[in-house]
């Protein structure tokens, strides 16, 4: 029986019994499927040509707050005073300097609740918790201030393509700004959006066409079609149940634990380890799957997530999807997990940490990535682990892949080497993050005698860094043409997209230009 307390509702504790699952995780797993069946309804009866912005708005952030309070209780208070305290920071600094404050307030914020709900209340139990949600409204406050600042106060000039797209050129409303943070549709899992991308679809203007008058000067708006998300919506339900009955059943049965017990360390010979080590963190995925995916319909159901037409014609609902299952499972390296992991996480890193960072991107990042996680010991370890097998596998590709590239069975040898290396390394960094604690990841690492820890410092002292291409030789340059197209062609669709949405419908041509932008 589950004996987990919850500060949300307890009305669904006999099903929690019945199924032995902690109330919270019931408690989530229903309010996604009510908010699925309200994201139809959302799409159905009060679609952007038949409602005004203001009732989208409102009953956007009402039933997210509902979900909220259904959830975690008086807790879900949390969610309103980071907003509201955030917004009138905003109001009160002024477009200067206010993405500073606002970030030190909601990452402090933040901060402080982990520790609270961690150190006071349950230490190691990790289940669905208030601190969930607010990790998500802080990517939220903390990527529309720096779009403000950078559509109100920093030149165009100044601005990266990117940052020139996202760019918001005036103070949302409290309206607006709570429900972008608290609607329905992301509140409980997310996933992160820009600001603008939200706001066009709450307008409807994803769907609207411009076309010149008769004079040749005035343009005349239409609407387009809204393309059905039926089919998108259905193939990622199809994803999260076949996750759900994975970890239901076969993850339970590969703990990762199981790493670091004796008579396993003691018996198991190192092939047998190495297989159990990948093969336990392959069976802790489908939760991840589970709620992402599942999330990602719940935004497509309501008509939030269409990017656009690819080659064949076929509509496009990936612009908020947070993971891609396939380029996950088939990484050939650390770089084309993380860009296909927690997509819009490593795009609210790179938007507020790395395209900024005056002095050690990568280290910064991944940094802000640990505390903005929480503040259990084996977050830090797996962070700091994953800062050395960045740069060591980034260290490892500019040295050797190019020699891989031609003929094809060459380059099929080092897909499949690298592939299990990867896996191997991704496995070995991410266990701390599901063990949680300092002494039982400690006993994992030494247990491996620290193998992948030394490899990786034996790389970055005895291989040559390479530096930017300024100075290199032609045939260098070439090398480094040729395995980038090879990079473009592993990983596509892994490219995360910065730009937003607002005229993607327009025309042919255009969405043909937008991904060719999206190369660049």
């Amino acid at each position: 029986m589950a004996t987990t307390s919850t500060t949300g509702s307890t009305l669904l504790q006999p099903l929690s019994n019945a199924m032995q699952l902690p109330i919270d995780q019931v408690n989530f797993v229903v309010c996604q499927v009510f908010a699925l069946l309200a994201a139809i309804w959302f799409r159905t009866y009060l679609r952007s040509s038949k409602t005004s912005s203001f009732i989208r708005h409102v009953v956007a952030t009402l039933l997210g707050l509902y979900l909220a309070l259904f959830c975690f209780g008086w807790y879900a208070l949390h969610f309103l005073v980071q907003s509201g305290i955030s917004y009138c920071i905003m109001i009160i600094i002024g477009v200067e300097n206010m993405h500073k404050y606002c970030f030190v307030f909601a990452l402090g914020y933040l901060t402080v609740c982990q520790i609270t709900r961690v150190y006071i209340f349950d230490y190691g139990q990790y289940s669905a918790d208030f601190s969930g949600p607010m990790m998500i409204i802080t990517q939220k406050i903390t990527s529309l201030a720096y779009e403000i600042h950078d559509g109100m106060f920093r030149k165009d000039e100044e601005l990266t393509p990117s940052q020139r797209g996202l760019a918001v050129r005036r103070m949302p409303s409290l309206l607006e700004y709570l429900s972008y943070n608290c609607n329905f549709m992301g509140i409980l899992a997310g996933p992160l959006c820009s600001y603008k991308d939200y706001i066009t679809f709450i307008e409807g203007r994803s769907y609207h066409m411009t076309q010149p008058g008769e004079d040749g000067k005035e343009e005349t708006q239409y609407e387009r079609t809204e393309p059905s998300p039926n089919v998108a919506v259905i193939q990622k339900l199809v994803i999260c149940g076949l996750s759900l009955l994975f970890h239901l059943t076969v993850s339970k049965t590969l703990s990762v634990e199981y790493n670091i017990e004796e008579h396993f360390q003691a018996t198991a010979s190192w092939p047998t380890k190495v297989i159990y080590l990948y093969v336990s963190l392959l069976a802790a995925r489908p939760k991840y799957y589970f709620a992402w995916t599942l999330a990602d319909a719940i935004n497509n159901a309501a008509g939030f997530g269409f990017r656009g037409y690819d080659t064949n014609g076929a509509a496009r609902w990936d612009l908020i999807s947070n993971l891609r299952i396939q380029q996950i499972e088939m990484s050939t390296s650390f770089k084309m997990f993380l860009d296909n992991w927690n997509i819009q996480t490593a795009l609210w890193l790179k938007r507020v940490c790395y395209e900024r960072a005056s002095f050690s991107p990568t280290i910064q990042t991944f940094i802000l990535s640990a505390i903005w996680h929480g503040v259990y010991p084996g977050y830090y370890l797996t962070f700091l682990t994953g800062v050395l097998m960045t740069l060591a596998a980034r260290a490892m590709r500019n040295n050797f892949r190019h020699y891989f590239i031609e003929p094809s069975q060459l380059k099929l040898f080092y897909d499949v080497i690298t592939w299990i290396v990867t896996q191997i390394a991704v496995s070995y960094t991410v266990v701390p993050f599901v063990l949680l604690s300092i002494k039982p990841s400690f006993m994992f690492y030494s247990s491996w005698y620290y193998c992948l820890h030394i490899a990786g410092i034996l790389v970055l002292l005895l291989l040559p860094v390479k530096k930017t291409q300024r100075g290199k030789t032609t045939h260098e340059n070439i090398q480094l043409i040729r395995s980038k197209k090879w990079d473009e062609q592993e990983n596509s669709f892994g490219h995360n997209s910065f730009s937003t949405t607002n005229n993607v419908c327009n025309q042919n041509q255009e969405v043909a230009s937008r991904h060719s932008s999206l190369k660049h």
